[in-house]
Parts: structure tokens; C-alpha cells; sequence
């Protein structure tokens, strides 16, 4: 079988370059060593408002944003010398003042005394890049700031707190006659001594984040559980709410305690706060276990909301659902976080006037 030769093949040097130089909006350019424009397509002056007759007839140096014009200078020396730097971004100055970003890359041809060079326009990224660091910046200064208010916070919490503990331990309970009266100084000297506890932790957990990461533990959820109810006896109480606790006491999971409990704590006043008017509440807490992890979920029968509608507000922060005064929209984004910090994750399902159910996921 015989081949038949094309003839009719054309070499490289037969295609035309003309619209590849013309139509392009990268930037094109032949620089001499000298220092000057030899030849440009039509997007360089197009970009930097420049005739041709500009571009060609001035050192390119006089384009180039004058912070930038040093290491430019610089970058072509080496350029030429064969250090083989062949990328560079920098800024030009257009015509009417305004500043552009360019990415270059570059290969001289010391045969002819001329480097080959394309740019492209990166001012748009660059402006991104810059307002994330901006951004960056400022969450930055926010965080540090949020971060001295709760260590101010708590740690100044302590003394009023201490003053009470101080109160209980002068009162002489055997003097008081009353079961009611008796049984309200118990649980308020029990949330106290929770409070202190609680703020202890707080401010132990904010000193150990300056040095280090979250200290981590292997704590029983029944028992920290048991903790969070406890300081909040008197406000269960009050609601009526029934809190259904299924949880054996052999499962643990790793996490820092101090964010254990603010997890806990929020989804608890949550469910009580958010609760049904024609009905107590009724929180049913359990776990459920499988090869990888331990799911938690906490249940209620509130007034619930629309997931669907809310989906991507559930999490944030400074999100409310319901017009309640004493909703600040921090608890669901503390939990959130907490959750993703310590490596776990949290979903949630619920369903207008029929109650709300979260699942905690902890990795084992």
C-alpha cells in the first residue's frame, strides 16, 4: 500500500501571524535593549491609551509606575544577562493616570538585541487580592477584639460572682423554716458555683489560646451534659421543660471542654427559649453511634422554622429567626464554629410549629 505525499503541506513560515498579533487582548511587544518599544500590537496602546507614536518614541521606563521602575530596571538586567528570571508582574501607568497590573513573561534574542514579551492584565485579581487582605486585616483586628472583650468579660464577671459565693457561705440556712425558700437558695447557690466554674474554664481557655492550640480531652458527654443542666436548673424549672437525657455513660468524645459546653449550653436555652406557647417544652437528647463517629442529637418541640427559606442564615452570625428580644444571633454561629474547630459537624432539620432537631457529629 503506498502512501501519497501531500504536497500542498505548507511550512510554519506560510501561516499567517498577523491576526495572532492583531486580535489578541494579551499585550505583544518587541523591546530592544536600548530600552524602547520596536514593536507593539494593538492592544498596548489600546490598554494604556498611548498612540503608537508615544509608545515608540519614549523609554519604556517612563510607562512604568515609579514604584515599580527600580525593579523593573533591575529584572531586564538580569533578563538580558541570561539569568533565566523570564516572569515579572508590575504596574504601568496609562495615560490618564489610572494604574495597571501586568504579568510578563519575557525571553530575549541577544542575536538581534531585542526581548520577546506578552502581558497579560491582572489589575482586576490584583484588586481582589488586595480587598481579601484588607478583609483578612480587618477580621483580624475584630478577632483581637473579641477576644480581649470576653477575657475582659469574663475575668471581671468573677468578682460579683465571688461576692455571691461569699453571701452563701454567711447565710445560715438552719434558721430558715420554709422547704420552698430552703429548696431556691440550694439551686441558686448551685448555678452560682456553676457560673464560676463556667467562667473559670473561660478564662483558662482564652490564656491557653494565646500560647497554643484548643486543649483537648477525652470527656464523657452524659457527664458534661449533666454539668450544662445543672447550671441552668432554675430556668428548666421555671419553663416546665422536661429534659429527656438517653445518652449510656460509656461514650466519650474528644474536644475541648470549655467549647463542649458552650455547644451544649446554646442548643439547651435554644429549644427553651424558642418553645411552642400552646405547649411545655420537651427536649429529648440522644446518641447514636456507627463505625467513624458518635451523633448527638438534640430534639424539641418548638416553634421550629423553615430550613429551606433560612438555609444559608442558620449558621451566621447575627441571625434571627423569630422576633424574640432576648435573640442576639450569636448562639447557632458559636455552635457552628465550636464544632468545625474541634473537627465535627453539626445539621439541623426542623419544621414550622412542629419543633427543631440538631445532630452533632464527633469524629471517635
Amino acid at each position: 500500500m503506498s502512501v501519497t505525499k501531500n504536497t500542498n503541506k505548507k511550512s510554519i513560515e506560510d501561516y499567517p501571524l498577523h491576526p495572532f498579533f492583531t486580535d489578541t487582548e494579551d499585550l505583544l511587544c518587541i523591546a530592544g535593549f536600548d530600552g524602547f518599544f520596536k514593536k507593539i500590537n494593538p492592544a498596548v496602546s489600546k490598554l494604556l491609551g498611548f498612540s503608537e507614536e508615544e509608545l515608540y518614541s519614549r523609554s519604556i521606563k517612563s510607562f512604568i509606575h515609579p514604584l515599580d521602575q527600580e525593579k523593573t530596571w533591575a529584572y531586564r538586567k538580569k533578563l538580558i544577562e541570561g539569568s533565566g528570571i523570564t516572569k515579572i508582574e508590575n504596574r504601568y501607568l496609562t495615560k490618564d493616570g489610572k494604574t495597571i497590573w501586568l504579568s510578563w513573561t519575557s525571553i530575549p534574542v541577544k542575536n538581534y538585541d531585542v526581548v520577546y514579551a506578552i502581558a497579560k492584565n491582572i489589575t482586576e485579581s490584583k484588586q481582589r487580592e488586595s480587598e481579601r487582605n484588607k478583609l483578612v486585616v480587618n477580621l483580624t483586628k475584630i478577632n483581637s477584639e473579641l477576644k480581649n472583650i470576653s477575657y475582659t468579660t469574663s475575668h471581671d464577671l468573677r468578682t460579683p460572682v465571688n461576692n455571691l459565693m461569699s453571701v452563701f457561705s454567711l447565710l445560715d440556712v438552719s434558721k430558715i423554716q420554709d422547704p420552698e425558700t430552703l429548696e431556691f437558695i440550694h439551686i441558686l447557690k448551685e448555678a452560682t458555683d456553676n457560673l464560676k466554674s463556667t467562667l473559670n474554664d473561660y478564662v483558662d481557655l482564652l490564656n491557653e489560646k494565646n500560647l497554643a492550640k484548643d486543649k483537648v480531652s477525652s470527656l464523657s458527654l452524659k457527664t458534661t451534659l449533666e454539668e450544662v443542666v445543672s447550671s441552668v436548673k432554675s430556668l428548666i424549672n421555671e419553663t416546665k421543660t422536661e429534659v429527656d437525657v438517653q445518652i449510656p455513660d460509656d461514650i466519650s468524645v474528644r474536644f475541648n471542654k470549655g467549647k463542649l459546653k458552650s455547644v451544649l449550653l446554646n442548643l439547651l436555652t435554644n429549644s427553651i427559649k424558642y418553645s411552642h406557647d400552646e405547649r411545655s417544652p420537651v427536649i429529648t437528647i440522644r446518641t447514636f453511634e456507627n463505625e467513624t463517629s458518635y451523633k448527638l442529637t438534640f430534639s424539641d418541640n418548638g416553634i421550629g422554622f423553615d430550613v429551606k427559606e433560612k438555609a444559608d442564615q442558620i449558621f451566621g452570625l447575627n441571625q434571627s429567626f423569630h422576633n424574640s428580644g432576648d435573640s442576639k444571633g450569636v448562639g447557632l454561629y458559636l455552635v457552628y464554629n465550636h464544632m468545625k474547630d474541634m473537627g465535627g459537624n453539626i445539621s439541623v432539620e426542623s419544621e414550622v410549629g412542629e419543633g427543631t432537631t440538631f445532630t452533632l457529629t464527633f469524629r471517635k
